[in-house]
């Protein structure tokens, strides 16, 4: 697709491309345009609304003498009172010193006198600022002693003078500083009134973004393989939705940069906009690639889509590796150049996994000295098993990366291959992972997929944060796919109804005695499924079902249809994906099996949780962080855990399951209730991450 006229011009090293000679001379004026721009526009925004704030604040308390006045000249007592009020106003301007004290009190003293009458005009007083008391508390206590001590009022009349002073320099505080000209006199007790009603809409600008404004903003953006509604295909997509929108709440700028694969439905891709394109080099193939740039905005979060259907028009993310190596070093790299090209320069570009690991080596070495070079780096392993490793002329040919990140302490691994997720992580200012006991387990043989060496050497920089859920997609109280939505009050009474309906839409025998099992996952060995398989003939008791949701490898697809055509009415096999009965296999189980044989954290016991559905897993990164296993002598735990990887402990732990439930149903509700009332939301995870981001920050 040609280039149009109008697309701004950005010069070869902002895109990463090969530098010429001209393009070196430029580069220094490159970097230094956007990084002015981004950094005033930041800074000139609070400035210019302070700015506006105080000439409003200097000009209100005029209207307000004026407004006092009038109102003094139509009241009974409009002759001394009046005139007290003019003159204790001009007086109040006046006055800046104490030697001005004595004029004033000469001048307030028959207020004095006309004590009766001043009580019956500052009577309404009163009712007009009770309105604002819940916005300005203090205001309603400096005002309260108007009525009853009007006599003090000249002695106060000094430091009311410089009160009024800083009005001026802080807006903010209007409503409680300018209280105190109330106790000048009666009738002066009126311009608060005013300046009350005034200043209350000041406050309730400011109310929505209290808790932001108290926090830094830092601006962040998301470079990843797939994001919820668009494409997803395992819990990073989770990720990539949920964990933004939390950080927008938390005063950060965020953007989401994806693959605009051919995929997305089209009903996002008719909301689509076209933000520009430009041409980029890639690596030493000898060509310009095409990128286009079309944006969406949703829920505060801006989405940008890379486009290139030369690698991103097959229908699904990922295919085989020989496709996916080119796919995302094309990816990684035309994210970085989008960024120079739209002029926007985060202060964190946070990677996920290894779709998006060369961008942090992009960073340092191609991009270091264009505007987005000054971004420090995030890279968040979501599942270590998967690491992008390819032969060393192959990632060097797609990338153009120089020979000197091709080492051991970085790229290379065997010799002979490159690890994208490897470099990455040697390149990476930080290192995340999805729960605190997978930090851990990454760094032993055990769990390191072989990299727990180099993880070992760079866990100073390495740290777990838990995921979490999102409650707008994942809340029993309001989701429609349920038979009846229920919450912590009452999910006693409506559980049973979700399970009988899910027995109903799955075949199974309709009868709330039974104890149903459910296992919503991909059907991999990771999953712990040979553990599930192995103990099948045990767990089918006659009091006992199950349900299976999933797709994946075809021996685990295989056996579970196996079990459901030789135990009709007990056991459900449905191998596809089908979000909306995920949520009702959630609603209507009483247990939900995650026997994994690792798992970085994990979101199906989360969402179990979240509906009243104990879990039962084995302790193992998130699922050892996010389930205490149930204690019966305490009563405390919110499920059940086994430690080895055994089946024999997966079939204790469903036994002691099932004991429970049909031997002390009271302990087993508590527990119900307990889970529903665990906090197990992105709000908690958003404040550790955006901690993270201010540590890194810091100026």
């Amino acid at each position: 697709m040609p280039k149009k006229k109008t697309d701004t011009p950005v010069n070869d090293a902002a895109l990463g491309n090969a530098p010429a000679a001209e393009a070196e001379k430029e580069a220094p004026a490159a970097k230094k345009a956007p990084a002015r721009k981004s950094t005033s526009t930041a800074k000139k925004a609070p400035a210019e609304n302070a700015t506006t704030e105080k000439a409003a604040a200097e000009k209100e308390p005029a209207p307000a003498a004026r407004k006092a006045a009038s109102t003094a000249k139509k009241s009974a007592s409009a002759g001394k009172a009046a005139s007290t009020a003019k003159k204790a106003a001009s007086t109040t301007r006046r006055t800046s010193t104490k030697k001005a004290a004595a004029p004033v009190a000469e001048e307030t003293a028959p207020a004095a006198e006309e004590a009766a009458p001043a009580a019956d005009v500052a009577a309404p007083v009163v009712e007009v600022i009770a309105p604002v008391i819940e916005e300005t508390a203090p205001a309603a206590e400096v005002v309260a002693p108007v009525a009853e001590e009007t006599a003090p009022a000249a002695e106060e009349t000094a430091p009311v003078a410089e009160v009024v002073a800083p009005v001026a320099e802080e807006a903010a505080p209007v409503a409680e500083e300018t209280a105190p000209v109330a106790e000048e006199t009666a009738p002066v007790a009126e311009e608060a009134a005013p300046a009350a009603e005034e200043a209350a809409p000041v406050a309730e600008e400011s109310a929505p973004g209290y808790e932001m404004a108290n926090l830094p903003r830092r601006s962040v953006a998301f470079i990843g393989s797939e994001c919820h509604p668009f494409v997803k295909t395992g819990g990073l997509g989770d990720v990539m939705y949920a964990l933004p929108r939390e950080l927008v709440r938390l005063n950060c700028d965020v953007r989401v940069i994806l693959p605009r694969y051919a995929c997305i439905p089209q009903e996002y891709q008719d909301k689509m906009v076209y933000r520009g394109e430009f041409y980029m080099d890639l690596g030493r193939t000898g060509r310009s690639y095409y990128v286009g740039i079309m944006e969406y905005i949703c829920d505060g979060v801006v989405y940008d889509f890379i486009d290139n259907q030369e690698f991103f028009s097959s229908g699904r993310p990922y295919t085989n590796l020989v496709d996916d190596i080119p796919r995302y070093c094309f990816f990684s790299k035309a994210a970085l150049a989008a960024l120079n090209y739209m002029d926007w320069i985060p202060d964190i570009v946070h990677c996920h996994d290894w779709q998006a690991a060369l961008v942090p080596i992009y960073l340092r070495t191609l991009f270091k000295d264009t505007p987005v070079g000054r971004a420090k780096s995030i890279l968040t392993i979501h599942n270590l098993r998967f690491q992008g490793v390819y032969n060393i002329p192959t990632i060097k040919y797609w990338t153009g990366l120089p020979d000197e990140v091709f080492n051991m302490g970085a790229l290379q691994q065997d010799w002979v291959d490159a690890n994208l997720l490897k470099g990455g992580l040697a390149y990476a200012d930080r290192i995340t992972t999805v729960s605190h006991t997978y930090a851990g387990e990454i760094q032993t043989p055990a769990y390191g997929e072989r990299l727990d060496a180099h993880l070992r050497y760079h866990s100073w920089k390495l740290r777990g944060i838990v995921n979490g859920i999102d409650y707008g997609m994942w809340d029993p109280q309001t989701d429609p796919a349920l038979a009846e939505n229920y919450g912590l009050g009452n999910v006693l009474e409506h559980k049973m109804a979700n399970k009988r309906a899910l027995q109903r839409e799955l075949g199974l025998q309709e009868d709330e005695g039974k104890f149903v099992i459910g296992l919503v996952s991909r059907l991999t060995n990771q999953k712990g499924l040979d553990l599930v398989s192995a103990i099948m003939p045990q767990i089918l008791d006659g009091n006992t079902q199950m349900v299976v949701l999933g797709t994946g490898d075809h021996e685990y697809e295989d056996t579970f249809r196996y079990y459901e055509n030789t135990h009709r009415g007990t056991f459900s096999a449905c191998i596809q994906y089908d979000e909306g009965r995920a949520h009702r296999i959630y609603a209507g189980a009483d247990v939900v099996l995650v026997p994994s044989r690792f798992e970085p954290c994990g979101l199906t016991q989360l969402n179990a949780m979240h509906y009243g559905t104990l879990p039962i897993v084995r302790e193992t990164g998130g699922l050892k962080d996010t389930v205490e296993p149930y204690n019966e002598f305490t009563g405390g735990g919110n499920g059940f855990t086994f430690d080895r990887y055994e089946s024999g402990l997966l079939l204790e732990a469903i036994n002691r399951a099932k004991s429970l439930y049909f031997t002390n149903r009271y302990h087993w509700d508590e527990i119900v209730q307990r889970d529903m009332a665990k906090d197990v939301s992105w709000a908690n995870s958003a404040r550790q991450y955006k901690d993270l981001y201010l540590e890194l920050t810091q100026w």
